[in-house]
């Protein structure tokens, strides 16, 4: 059997895989996979009301704590979940939670700011989600090898730029092109859409390829984890692009 695809997110990567085969049980199936993403979203939605409600409130610093927790809670569940595998059923629900009490604030500090913004980033994110899903079936856009490195060493570049960035906050020094509202800084971040949106179909790609290799049942919330780390992340930057585009 050929080598199995690569793909830059962490998450769902050619290791993730290897070793992975049902002997015995149930195989993982791609709409098994379509089932366990569709609960992940449930969940990350049921915690996002939860901040999004209380930053609405009459006391809207009540949920910093929260948002926090769950940025901590959803860095260390991700690791987890990344070098344990098996405890995905488990742990991927749990990421989602986390991650929505993350969400949920983001969104509602940027929907004070910009009113109808939230709405907006979600149906971006779910229609490229659709869309590009559909040129992955239909062919229209292949995960060629030219294709994957060209995909990966963007997301890597990218990876690091954001590292940098961080560390010179501390030192006080602003990157502007993160945040600025400059037709320099609304292309860098179409530009980081646009490879955070090529990332889903690198994950299709390797959700289809442990479905071919018969990986074990688990593996569907895996995959489904994997795909929503990728979702987190590309509705994260179109919030960023609408909110720079609503300052010009």
């Amino acid at each position: 059997m050929a080598n199995p695809l690569r793909t830059s997110n962490p998450a769902l990567n050619e290791k993730a895989f290897r070793g992975e085969v049902a002997v015995g049980g149930e195989a993982m199936t791609l709409q098994g996979t379509v089932n366990k993403t569709g609960v992940l979203l449930l969940c990350v939605v049921a915690t996002a009301a939860w901040t999004w409600g209380m930053a609405h409130s009459e006391t809207p610093e009540a949920a910093i704590p929260w948002m926090i927790g769950g940025l901590l809670g959803g860095m260390a569940t991700a690791l987890v979940t990344i070098f344990k595998r098996n405890w995905a059923p488990i742990t991927a629900p749990l990421y989602a939670l986390l991650e929505g009490l993350v969400l949920g604030g983001i969104s509602a500090i940027f929907e004070k700011s910009y009113p109808g913004i939230a709405i907006e980033a979600v149906g971006l994110t779910f229609a490229t989600l659709f869309v590009l899903l559909l040129a992955y079936k239909s062919g229209v856009i292949r995960a060629t090898q030219g294709f994957k490195i060209g995909v990966i060493a963007a997301t890597g570049g990218i990876a690091v730029f954001y590292l940098v960035a961080m560390l010179l906050g501390f030192f006080n020094v602003n990157v502007g092109i993160l945040y600025s509202s400059s037709p320099i800084g609304i292309a860098f971040s179409v530009f980081v859409v646009i490879i955070a949106a090529l990332n889903l179909v690198l994950d299709f790609d390797m959700i289809e390829t442990g479905v071919h290799m018969g990986a074990p049942k688990y593996m569907e919330w895996y995959g489904a984890f994997g795909l929503m780390v990728t979702l987190i992340w590309l509705y994260l930057e179109i919030l960023r692009l609408l909110a720079k585009a609503r300052r010009r």
